[in-house]
């Protein structure tokens, strides 16, 4: 069983949730690798995302986990079996793993939810909007690193204006609207932008005004990703020391709470259109 030294956030997810099954089921880690024929230090590879492990082995441990979610197990086979190259390994080892790892979970995702309260989200960026964010935030950085970064996110935009885009939803507060990451002419491509993605049937914008009174929800920004079923979702979440990914049951049931809150103090599409409208207007 072959190891690997840095493995992916859905590497490691899979071993995470076998592990879930397995401490369900009330079973120690020794007991399960018995049942595979495996040692103990493999068995915690496996859990750990460090080793992989095949569909056989995987639909065996759900067996005995007493594991009756016929979907659960199918997303879990996929996620062991499916080894197809994304198109983001073409940046492994030029950009941080997190970079491929927000590719590859936007590449497997069935839905997204974004709240953004800064800046515009990052699937809507035009390349000028995203260059002056990089810069600004890494002005130690080369150009040839920006560029990079740059066309990772423009790449990653292909999730929802590639062949067979997923359902997006999000929900902007007028500050991120307003706030001019460069010059009015960034900043009125970046609001056309919005507005042109916002007529697709696919894609829902929504706009939280700066007139709503008791809007406490200025830290809600976050990335929703629902998975192959809902126990698969993630939770992409910025902090000083990097990006982090959160799948706790209840933490996800958390967030699908605050999104619906936000949701719900937000213009609906078409008044949230006529806003970005007027403020098309004044640049």
């Amino acid at each position: 069983m072959a190891t690997r030294r840095h493995p992916t956030a859905r590497q490691v997810r899979l071993g995470s949730e076998l592990r879930k099954l397995r401490d369900a089921a009330g079973l120690k880690a020794t007991a399960a690798a018995t049942l595979l024929g495996v040692s103990s230090v493999q068995m915690s590879q496996i859990e750990s995302g460090i080793a992989g492990v095949s569909e056989e082995r995987v639909r065996r441990l759900a067996a005995n986990y007493a594991c009756s979610d016929d979907a659960l197990i199918d997303a879990l086979v996929a996620m062991a079996t499916d080894r197809t190259p994304g198109w983001w390994e073409e940046y492994r080892g030029v950009l941080p793993a997190a970079y491929l790892d927000l590719a590859e979970l936007d590449h497997h995702a069935t839905f997204r939810h974004d709240v953004a309260v800064i800046h515009a989200p990052g699937l809507f960026q035009t390349e000028d909007y995203a260059r002056a964010l990089f810069s600004y935030m890494n002005p130690e950085f080369p150009k040839s690193e920006v560029e990079h970064r740059v066309r990772h996110r423009m790449e990653r935009r292909v999730v929802i204006e590639g062949p067979g885009p997923i359902p997006y939803e999000t929900v902007i507060h007028e500050a991120a609207l307003r706030i001019r990451v460069a010059g009015r002419s960034t900043s009125r491509a970046q609001l056309n932008r919005i507005l042109e993605l916002s007529e697709l049937e696919h894609i829902s914008v929504r706009v939280v005004p700066f007139e709503l009174d008791d809007f406490a929800g200025a830290g809600s920004s976050m990335v929703y990703v629902g998975g192959a079923v809902p126990r698969l979702d993630t939770v992409v979440r910025d902090a000083p020391h990097g990006t982090g990914f959160v799948d706790s049951e209840a933490q996800l049931e958390h967030f699908r709470m605050l999104f619906r809150r936000v949701q719900g103090e937000s213009l609906d599409p078409g008044q949230s259109r006529d806003l970005i409208h007027e403020l098309v207007k004044e640049l």
